[in-house]
C-alpha cells in the first residue's frame, strides 16, 4: 500500500490538490452557484472519509479538509491551463508510486470531486450545464493522457 510517507512534502502537496483543482476548474466554468459547488467539493472528501479502509492513500488524502489558494491562479484562463497541468502532474505522481488499483483510485476520486461540484447547482435548467461537462470532460481527458 502507497501512503503519504512515499511522497515528499512537495509532491503531497501536488497530490493533495489534484482533486480540490479538478472542483475549482468546474467551478470557474460555469458562473453561479458558487457555495452550493464550494459546499458539494466538501462533501466529496466527507463522503470519502465515510469509505475509509478502501484505499489508505484516498484515506490520508482526505483525512484533512480540502484547500485551495484561490488567489494561486490570476485568472479562470490561468485556472483552466495550469490547472489541468497540476491536475496531470497528481495522477503522474501517484502512478509512479503507487499500483495500478491505487492510482485509478485517486483518478476516480478526482473525477467524483468534479462531478459533485458540477451536480450541485442547476444551470440553465440542467443538472451539469454544457460549460461544466466541458471541464469534467477534460478533467478526464487529461487524467487519461497521464494513464
Amino acid at each position: 500500500m502507497t501512503t503519504k510517507s512515499d511522497f515528499t512534502p512537495e509532491e503531497w502537496k501536488v497530490i493533495q490538490e489534484g482533486p480540490v483543482t479538478a472542483g475549482m476548474l468546474v467551478i470557474a466554468s460555469e458562473s453561479g452557484g458558487t457555495f452550493r459547488e464550494t459546499f458539494a467539493l466538501a462533501r466529496a472528501f466527507n463522503d470519502a472519509r465515510r469509505n475509509h479502509g478502501e484505499s489508505e492513500l484516498l484515506d490520508e488524502l482526505v483525512a484533512s479538509k480540502p484547500q485551495f489558494d484561490r488567489h494561486r491562479y490570476g485568472s479562470p484562463q490561468e485556472l483552466h491551463d495550469e490547472g489541468l497541468k497540476a491536475i496531470g502532474e497528481a495522477s503522474a505522481l501517484v502512478r509512479a508510486k503507487a499500483d495500478a488499483a491505487e492510482a485509478a483510485a485517486y483518478d476516480a476520486f478526482v473525477v467524483t470531486a468534479a462531478s459533485a461540484v458540477a451536480n450541485a447547482h442547476k444551470e440553465h435548467g440542467q443538472a451539469t450545464s454544457d460549460k461544466e461537462q466541458a471541464a469534467l470532460d477534460e478533467v478526464r481527458a487529461q487524467l487519461l493522457r497521464e494513464a
